[in-house]
This record gives C-alpha cells, structure tokens and sequence, in this order.
C-alpha cells in the first residue's frame, strides 16, 4: 500500500491538488451555484473520510482539507490549464508509485468530486423550477476530466 510518505512535498501536492482543481474547473465553468457546488466538493472529501480503510493512499489525501498553491494557480493563467497540467503530473507520480488499484480509486475520487460540483446547481430555470442538472457548459470539462482520467463520465462514483 502506497503511503503518503512514499511522497516528497512537491509530489504529494501535486495529487493532493488534482480532485479540488477538477471541482474548480466545473464550478468556474458556469456562472451560477459556486456556494453549493463548493459544498458538495467539501461533502464528497467528508463522505470519502467515513469510507476510510478502503485506500491508504486515499485516506491520507482526504484526511486534511485541501488545498491548492495559489501562487502556482496564478502563474499557469486559467483553471483549465491548471488542472490539465496538475492531474497529468499526479497521474505520473502515482503510476510511480502507486499501485494499479490505487491509481483507478484516485481517478474515480478526481472525477467524482467533479461530479458532485457539477450536479449541486441546476443551472437555468426560475426559482428552482425547470433548468438542468448539469449545463453543457459544465459538461465539457467533465468529459475532459473523465478522458484524462480514462474513465466515463457519470460512473465514477458508481465504478
């Protein structure tokens, strides 16, 4: 089982980095919900601490709220970026160090905490009433997280 030790600081900030910048990059997608949508990212890392025992790897990156490098988030420009860059360096470290089984419950986790940003605000509609669930304009960066993650939209939290 891979620990957080196994890691160095920078390393282990780049995967700690990686789910909270793929919920960004759907809450800064669309215009409206931030409030909600950064709760329900805080509730997927709450909901993945009381599964705790399933992922050594995955208990340590829960354990403590997370955080991003703002000076790093500042210098790549946009969140898109930021998230592409940072999610391919953790998905290299940890196939360095990680097991296979590790690294798909990290992808599922990344892709899930997307997710739950992206299904916390309907977007559209007038005083809750109509609208979607996920707008198009969210939509795109998940099926780019799930492509990164080579995992299917919508089934991550069920895979």
């Amino acid at each position: 089982m891979t620990k957080k030790a196994d890691f160095n600081a920078e390393e282990w900030s780049t995967v700690a980095e990686g789910p909270l910048l793929a919920g960004m990059r759907v809450v800064t997608a669309s215009g409206g919900g931030r409030i909600r949508e950064s709760m329900a990212m805080a509730k997927t890392y709450v909901h993945a601490r009381e599964q705790a025992g399933e992922s050594e790897l995955l208990d340590a990156l829960v354990a403590a709220p997370p955080s991003i490098d703002s000076e790093r988030a500042r210098e790549s420009g946009d969140i898109k970026k930021a998230s592409s860059e940072r999610l391919t360096q953790a998905l290299e470290i940890l196939t360095a160090k990680a097991t296979s089984e590790e690294i798909d419950a990290y992808k599922r986790f990344v892709l899930t905490v997307a997710e739950a940003a992206a299904n916390a605000h309907k977007e559209g509609g007038v005083l809750g009433v109509g609208g979607t669930r996920v707008s198009e304009e969210e939509q795109a960066p998940l099926d780019e997280l799930a492509a990164t993650m080579e995992l299917d939209a919508g089934t991550a939290a069920d895979a």
